[in-house]
């Protein structure tokens, strides 16, 4: 597996940089109930109105607090801090929860940019920076409005994209670890278990033609980081039962991107990424010597070889790629 390293940091901390203040190419995401609700998007979102859209600039911030704190000493580190002390303060943060609480917002990025906003946040937090403090009323509002939605949300949301409710799972319990919140984490396992604790033998129809996400690991993901070891390693031995012959044979192959150039398509490269993270990840969570530990391990070497060169290139995939390659490489 390729590590992360300074070099390869201050690689992801230049993109980063390069796109979480480009308000242009962008798309919105809101809806419209009269012509006022029209604004450039540095107006509508202070904060995130770069990296295209609203939840890629949020995880663009995410990338750089993270490699910050892992690579204090980077040459773009001076750089950053300065980006997020420029961009967090009071009067922005209140601009961003303006636009999330208006009542046709209610949906807006639902729930894939509401658990990257708490991705955020747990990540601030390890900061000695008045960021988290400044950022907090966001991830309040966001937060409540998770643990609104998940006794809501009956059927679980398996497609490979940002509707997928496994995903929003596993970030937002690195945020209840991280603020010490035990009964959202209660929350989250009970929403957990009732998506997904009889799911078994796995069929892995996948990838669609524009997912980013696995929609069968990230369901084991998001089980693993939810439940005890005693329960989850049982769960995962019926829900991939033939996983040490290497199937389903779908999620051992990289998916091929025929045109980084459009968006959809693009998003092929971070399945790639996401499936690294995921084998990586889950490999970790078995005991040692598990036959299945190498042949997941070898999975995820080789997904993460594959879509690691799409990082850099065309803009479709570099204004959001690197926040994937960097949980793959941190997992």
């Amino acid at each position: 597996m390729s590590r992360l390293d300074a070099a390869r940091a201050a690689q992801f901390a230049g993109i980063a940089l390069g796109h979480v203040g480009r308000e242009y190419p962008y798309k919105l995401g809101q809806v419209l109930t009269a012509d006022a609700d029209l604004a450039p998007p540095r107006v509508l979102h202070p904060i995130f109105h770069g990296s295209f859209d609203w939840h890629s600039c949020v995880h663009g911030y995410w990338t750089l607090a993270t490699v910050l704190r892992l690579f204090p000493a980077l040459p773009e580190a001076a750089a950053i801090r300065a980006r997020f002390d420029a961009m967090f303060s009071a009067d922005t943060v209140a601009g961003e929860r303006a636009f999330v609480a208006r009542p046709a917002n209610r949906g807006f990025e639902r729930p894939y940019g509401w658990a990257w906003l708490l991705m955020l946040q747990a990540e601030l937090r390890r900061h000695d920076a008045h960021w988290a403090d400044t950022l907090q009323p966001l991830a309040d509002d966001l937060a409540t409005r998770l643990l609104q939605f998940l006794p809501l949300g009956r059927y679980p949301v398996r497609v490979g994209t940002h509707f997928n409710t496994a995903f929003a799972l596993v970030l937002a319990e690195e945020y209840a670890q991280t603020a010490q919140l035990p009964a959202m984490s209660a929350a989250l396992r009970v929403a957990a278990l009732r998506w997904h604790g009889q799911d078994r033998d796995a069929q892995a129809w996948e990838p669609g033609g524009d997912d980013f996400l696995s929609s069968t690991l990230i369901v084991a993901l998001a089980m693993q980081r939810l439940l005890a070891p005693a329960e989850f390693l049982p769960w995962f031995a019926a829900f991939l039962p033939r996983l040490a012959e290497r199937a389903p044979a779908t999620l051992f192959e990289p998916a091929t991107v025929s045109d980084r150039s459009d968006g959809k398509i693009a998003h092929l490269d971070g399945l790639n990424l996401s499936r690294a993270w995921c084998w990586q990840a889950l490999a970790a969570a078995l005991p040692a010597g598990d036959p299945r530990i190498v042949v997941m391990q070898a999975a995820a070497a080789q997904h993460l070889a594959a879509g690691l060169p799409a990082v850099v290139g065309d803009y479709m995939g570099e204004h959001w790629l690197a926040s994937f390659a960097l949980l793959a490489l941190r997992a």
